[in-house]
């Protein structure tokens, strides 16, 4: 077994860790091979059993750091909404951009990957360079969604179950699903899109003077 210095070590790590992001977006979990993120990353196929116990490992190393990206970007874009609905808005346009154009993202929330993840999470069993803060973060669409534990704390909804606004919220990422089918014609999506989340919004939220009346 070869013996890597710490720095080594860690330049290898990230090498996997990017290649593996780039073969998981472009073949999908199934098809990516631990030889095709070996050939990327440039080092031998057992070297990577230093690094990894498994594909699935590096997996959800590449989840996670989508998840944490995903985070800091909803983070930064709601920096300067003022109210709830300006929140929601946000969010839902940002999520349903990133489900779009990134394969990652979209097999995130919408592929199913988010069970693997939260699973994984749970389970006894975790990846060894995982840090505790990864390990014992929550729910993965609850910490990315945690605003509907303050909009129903505040009566700013009609819902009175964060949760429940959660999964109305998720619900819309699917309609991706129908971009550029017989369902839904390419030249229509974006407007529809729009109308979708601007009715959810809409229907979701309370007057903003209710509070007053």
């Amino acid at each position: 077994m070869t013996r890597f210095s710490d720095d080594d070590r860690e330049r290898i790590r990230l090498d996997l860790v990017e290649a593996g992001h780039d073969c998981f977006t472009r073949f999908g979990f199934d098809r990516t091979r631990v030889s095709d993120v070996t050939d990327a990353a440039g080092i031998g196929t057992s070297t990577f059993y230093q690094f990894f116990d498994s594909k699935e490992a590096l997996y959800l190393t590449v989840l996670i750091k989508e998840r944490e990206r995903l985070l800091e970007i909803l983070e930064s874009a709601m920096s300067g909404a003022k109210t709830p609905r300006e929140e929601a808005e946000i969010i839902l346009r940002t999520t349903l951009g990133e489900v779009r154009t990134n394969p990652l993202i979209r097999r995130l929330f919408v592929g199913g990957e988010i069970r693997k993840l939260d699973s994984q999470l749970d389970g006894a069993t975790r990846e060894t360079d995982l840090s505790s803060s990864q390990s014992e973060s929550p729910q993965t669409f609850e910490r990315i969604l945690q605003q509907p534990d303050e909009w129903v704390e505040c009566d700013d909804v009609w819902i009175d179950d964060p949760d429940i606004v959660r999964g109305i919220m998720r619900s819309v990422l699917f309609v991706t699903q129908a971009r550029e089918t017989s369902l839904i014609p390419a030249d229509s999506y974006e407007a529809i899109e729009e109308a979708l989340v601007e009715t959810l919004v809409a229907g979701l939220f309370k007057p903003e003077d209710h509070s007053s009346d």
